[in-house]
């Protein structure tokens, strides 16, 4: 089997492979059978691991992932013109070239680190005689979705294990090797959500999800967590539970209360159940997976006998099936006072229903009480809402600039966009 052939199977089995993308790879030529004998028939395909969670009366939904375009798309052949903010702001094409533009991080000396989730290198943004270069810093790695910078030290989250680059910003043309901080991160190699995001904590210990092995199941006693781990050490610890899986979070400047977006089980409905923006008050608190889900919902297999009062209910409900993903508390001087210490999440997308939603990044205020509330930011990316593919680009991460300007990644395109405001 060729590796474009590999690559697409590879995504389909995941889920970020569509059966339209999935056809175009060539299919590869059955081996003879030996001379006298008759040929076995293939063995069935298994499904791909999204379609786990389907009732049966959803066995023929037409409704699937939309995989991105691995090589990227030039800005130029992009409506990036129909992209929209709030007065007073502007939205311009930062850097492209970023094949699956990912997770964002920012080094102490300005380089913009760049992860991928179904590609396998990592990618660091530099300034050279005005113009911005992407160079391929870190290659053939398993997943590397998570990137985080710490006291002079890149550290990136695998499928499997965190490893550690000390001083690579010195040596973007030579980086350091790999300092393993902790392995064996995904024994059983769980086909469903075992790409991590990875941010460093006020606490100088790193922190990353495990997500459930599947769309609705019982998690064993390390999925389904927010778990953080010291650089230094290794040592591992349970931060929260019930979390399905989180691609995003980051602590509030004031309180340092961990705040994460939380994707919902999928094959429910349409509109239910809500994914969630939640806030851990402290260490151990359970967020509700698989028994209780948007805080009211119990589930139908997991819930019965427990009670919803029993977790910790969501800070926000923020739409069925809409993708949270990367989110910063807004930290920078460039946005008016208003947007000091609010969140910005990027909202992937929905596929598992009918009419599409999100494929945008909102804007989320948090007042004194805790109590948030949101409203749209960035948009444009939703073209069709009933449209196989309903969009033209995706937000998977933010992240602030020490100019104060946020940046933006679309893993769809390979492009990261730029936010500034000028009065």
């Amino acid at each position: 089997m060729n590796t474009r052939k590999v690559l697409f199977s590879a995504l389909f089995a995941t889920g970020f492979c569509t059966p339209a993308l999935a056809q175009q790879a060539p299919a590869a030529a059955p081996a003879p059978a030996p001379a006298g004998t008759a040929a076995k028939p293939a063995a069935p395909m298994a499904p791909p691991a999204w379609h786990q969670g389907r009732s049966a009366d959803q066995a023929g939904s037409t409704l699937h992932p939309f995989a991105p375009h691995l090589t990227g798309r030039p800005a130029k052949d992009l409506p990036i013109g129909t992209l929209k903010v709030p007065a007073g702001f502007h939205v311009e094409v930062w850097a492209e070239g970023v094949p699956e533009a990912r997770s964002l991080a920012l080094g102490d000396k300005g380089t913009v680190f760049v992860s991928n989730r179904n590609l396998s290198n990592v990618y660091a943004i530099v300034d050279k005689d005005g113009k911005r270069e992407v160079k391929t810093i870190l290659k053939g790695m398993n997943t590397p979705n998570g990137v985080a910078f710490l006291k002079g030290t890149l550290y990136v989250a695998e499928r499997n294990r965190i490893t550690a680059y000390a001083g690579i910003e010195d040596r973007l043309d030579n980086p350091p090797e790999a300092r393993v901080v902790v392995d064996n991160l995904d024994p059983d190699k769980a086909p469903g959500h075992f790409w991590k995001f990875l941010a460093a904590g006020p606490d100088g210990k790193l922190y990353f999800n495990i997500g459930s092995p599947q769309n609705i199941t019982m998690p064993n006693y390390t999925q389904a967590t927010i778990t953080r781990v010291d650089p230094k050490t290794g040592t591992l610890e349970t931060y929260a539970q019930g979390v399905r899986n989180t691609v995003g979070f980051d602590w509030h400047p004031k309180t340092k209360q961990l705040w994460f977006g939380e994707h919902a089980r999928d094959w429910l409905s349409d509109d239910t159940p809500s994914d969630k923006l939640n806030v851990a008050t402290k260490m151990g608190q359970n967020f509700g997976f698989p028994y209780c889900h948007e805080g009211d919902i119990l589930d139908p297999a997991y819930g019965k006998n427990r009670s919803c009062s029993d977790f910790t209910p969501p800070a926000l409900k923020i739409g069925a099936h809409v993708a949270p993903m990367g989110m910063r508390f807004y930290t920078g001087k460039m946005f008016p006072a208003a947007y000091k210490d609010n969140i910005f999440l990027a909202r992937h997308g929905s596929w598992n229903r009918s009419t599409k939603q999100g494929y945008d990044v909102i804007r989320i205020v948090v007042d004194a009480k805790g109590k948030a509330k949101s409203e749209p930011f960035l948009t444009g990316f939703l073209t069709d809402e009933k449209g196989d593919p309903p969009m033209w680009g995706r937000p998977a991460d933010v992240l602030v600039m020490r100019d104060g300007a946020l940046l933006v990644s679309d893993d769809y395109n390979g492009i990261i966009y730029r936010i500034s405001y000028n009065k």
